[in-house]
């Protein structure tokens, strides 16, 4: 299913002999497979915050399925997560063969309900998955006492999150191991797949370089199963040292959008993103809602504008999932989310001209409902 990019041609574009340069760079040092663009990559990751390891792979899926595994978690156990996520958060903890535990979200930030999760544990809990969505963090204070008073681990799914901070803390620094997805959405995305987990467990790290090379710990030497072949590829891992470095460009582009969103629309009954109490938002999507969402959407495609909704159905009401036995009207909020939220264009890039044609177009059909 191929998926379009907002903002990709813009980007490359305006990086585009840098991005050429690294591809150039990688395949001029013949060396295609782990090299030294991996690996300066994931030490600068690493740094980014403070962490003494990275662990670059194939994808964001991987890097959550590898963590578990290196957590032990596995058949039988139950992870406790939210269904308003993207469905590879879940497609991760279902490949380990563990079992998703659902709490409830937030109706103003979407984010997990921390207050709920004590009361979701079992004897069978083995992991606390928090996902810090659309670009801001979960409340991570009461969880991580949450953690350590039933000795669970916490893996942070940053997926959107780049560059997030809680109370000064960045998100991928707060659970004992973090994963990351650099797609080419991304905050800081990549040319294609791309993923990592992050960790200063020793233990951790090694487990997961092991897990991303077949289980090996020499070549052709098997020392764990089960094995993967879930390699960051060189070029990408090129790609991202170079788009690292203009991280906070980036963010500030992001920022400078959700700003004049705020500023133009704040008079208007569209809900407008709300950031949680200690959070520093990086808008990886500028999630709004609406009760007539659907006739918002349809009118702005009459105004060439086409806008994306993260996400139209919760994990546990996809035909995918019935086998949780999740029944629909257990999670309230996350249900009623899905039916009235929906995205407005954000990327760096984006012009103010564009900015103003949305703003413009939406201020038009916010009028006539």
């Amino acid at each position: 299913m191929t998926q379009y990019v907002w903002g990709y041609l813009d980007e490359y574009e305006s990086e585009r002999a840098d991005l050429l340069a690294a591809v150039d760079e990688v395949f001029r040092s013949g060396k295609l497979v782990l090299g030294p663009s991996v690996a300066g990559f994931e030490r600068e990751f690493a740094d980014y915050h403070g962490a003494t390891h990275c662990v670059g792979v194939d994808n964001g899926t991987n890097a959550i399925v590898l963590a578990l595994r290196a957590l032990g978690v596995g058949d039988g156990d139950e992870v406790i997560t939210v269904s308003n996520t993207a469905a590879p958060t879940v497609i991760a903890i279902d490949a380990v063969g563990a079992t998703p535990v659902f709490v409830d979200v937030h109706e103003d930030t979407y984010l997990m309900r921390v207050d709920q999760v004590e009361a979701a544990i079992t004897d069978r809990t083995k992991c606390l998955l928090p996902v810090h969505l659309y670009g801001q963090c979960v409340d991570m204070a009461p969880l991580e006492e949450i953690a350590a008073r039933h000795g669970l681990p916490i893996l942070e799914d940053c997926a959107q999150a780049h560059g997030a901070t809680h109370h000064g803390r960045i998100a991928g620094s707060m659970g004992i191991v973090s994963a990351f997805s650099f797609y080419p959405t991304k905050v800081l995305g990549a040319y294609g797949d791309a993923g990592a987990a992050v960790t200063s467990d020793p233990e951790l790290d090694a487990n997961l370089r092991r897990l991303r090379y077949y289980g090996m710990e020499d070549v052709y030497h098997v020392v764990r199963t089960p094995g993967y072949n879930s390699r960051l590829d060189e070029v990408q891992a090129e790609i991202l040292r170079r788009k690292l470095t203009r991280l906070p460009e980036y963010l500030a582009g992001r920022r400078a959008i959700a700003d004049r969103y705020a500023e133009a629309l704040s008079d208007t009954d569209l809900v407008l993103p709300a950031t949680a109490p200690g959070n520093d938002h990086v808008y990886y999507v500028h999630v709004v809602r609406h009760p007539q969402r659907d006739r918002i959407i349809a009118a702005m495609r009459e105004h060439d504008i086409h806008l994306n909704i993260s996400y139209p159905w919760p994990v546990h009401v996809q035909q995918g999932f019935t086998h949780l036995g999740v029944e629909p009207g257990s999670l309230p909020v996350t249900e009623r989310l899905a039916g009235e939220i929906f995205s407005l264009p954000m990327y760096p890039s984006l012009t103010r001209g564009a900015q103003d044609k949305v703003i413009d177009a939406l201020r038009e059909v916010l009028a006539t409902l």
